[in-house]
């Protein structure tokens, strides 16, 4: 497994898509993806609730747990504005990381939070998110702490840059400018912000989309998909729901499935009932 602190020292880029259960953390892995990242957005239209706050430190600690259960493969954790204050981020980033979580990002946004890419969002003061990163810091034992800013939304790019250099000097390990809206910005970002950086690569949102490799040229060590893979399954069962309700037949859905053959090589079938054949007395 590649740890993602030291590869803040090397030239190494990561493509990082979203997953929000165990099954797509394993999705990733087959298809050779170096790192996953538990996206709040998609873990919480999972659980069928908007991403606003709503979800507890706990929730996201049992996915962390049930993710790490079936795989290695390193998870970079949303856990939004740290579920409180510089106290409450301390006992977060302590909790995350003995679920198996092997960085977070922590976002500057008053609650309720919104979307990173939607309108209505407040920003806290610069210096408590300092606060808020320097408790994550001291809490964390290798864990790599990426912190957030959404002020390119609320308060303009400029402020992004200042915020993100007051973070840098708070400890944060690598800085996220949120909802930037051209290349041109995320260049400018780069230029002015010298430490790694994390982009998002969302869709329906304010930034243009931009290939992992012109990101990589812009100078970001990480990118991120976080919704992709939620938005295309959502999609999937809506439609596969449709003809069931139409035809009232799933034949007409095969060719869009996966086998189960495939299903089961994901999931290690073969490697349970090995384990139960070789344990039977």
């Amino acid at each position: 497994m590649i740890n993602l602190s030291n590869l803040l020292n090397d030239e190494k880029f990561l493509v990082v898509p979203g997953v929000f259960n165990p099954f797509t953390a394993l999705l990733a892995e087959k298809a050779g993806f170096k790192a996953a990242y538990l996206s709040g957005g998609a873990l919480t239209s999972s659980y069928g609730i908007p991403d606003i706050g709503l979800i507890t430190l706990k929730e996201i600690e049992e996915m962390v747990k049930k993710i790490r259960e079936v795989t290695s493969l390193p998870l970079i954790v949303d856990m939004d504005t740290g579920f409180g204050e510089a106290i409450n981020v301390y006992r977060a980033v302590k909790t995350l990381e003995a679920a198996g979580a092997n960085a977070v990002h922590l976002e500057d946004q008053k609650m309720p939070k919104r979307c990173g890419h939607l309108n209505g969002k407040e920003l806290i003061d610069e210096s408590n998110m300092a606060e808020k990163i320097k408790a994550a810091i001291k809490a964390r034992n290798k864990m790599l702490i990426i912190a957030r800013t959404d002020a390119r939304s609320v308060t303009g790019f400029d402020d992004a840059v200042k915020r993100a250099k007051a973070y840098v000097a708070a400890g944060a390990d690598m800085v996220f400018p949120e909802a930037l809206q051209t290349r041109e910005e995320f260049k400018a970002f780069a230029s002015s912000v010298k430490i790694p950086l994390m982009a998002n690569m969302t869709e329906f949102g304010k930034t243009p989309f931009i290939k992992a490799g012109e990101f990589k040229k812009l100078g970001y060590k990480f990118v991120i998909f976080p919704v992709t893979l939620f938005r295309i399954a959502a999609r999937s069962m809506e439609e596969a729901l449709e003809v069931l309700k139409k035809e009232g037949t799933q034949e007409n859905l095969i060719d869009k499935m996966m086998t189960r053959e495939h299903q089961y090589s994901i999931i290690k079938y073969d490697e349970y009932e090995e384990v139960d054949n070789n344990t039977k007395i």
